[in-house]
């Protein structure tokens, strides 16, 4: 599965992630909002991953050190397969 980067996931880990963020989510005996709960994004604001997620639009976008550390969490917990990408003379960042 791509996700707009070279880098291949694992669609059944993002599927059972986000499975398993639903019942944190959870609430009235099985609802749950479709979008990212706001105090959740608030955070991310607050640590300075994200622009700010109050207003009309209907994207936030990460900030360059917000962006760094999604990929790697991307990588570290859906990568499809590990990649020796070291041998190949790629940098961390260029994984990334």
């Amino acid at each position: 599965m791509h996700l707009g980067d070279a880098m291949e996931y694992d669609k059944e880990k993002i599927t059972e992630t986000v499975l398993a963020l639903l019942g944190v989510f959870e609430f009235e005996n099985g609802r749950v909002w479709k979008r990212i709960d706001f105090d959740v994004m608030d955070t991310l604001f607050e640590k300075g991953y994200i622009s700010n997620p109050h207003g009309r639009t209907e994207s936030v976008r990460l900030t360059p050190e917000g962006l760094q550390l999604a990929k790697e969490l991307a990588g570290k917990y859906f990568a499809a397969k590990e990649c020796d990408c070291n041998s190949a003379g790629m940098s961390r960042q260029e994984r990334l």
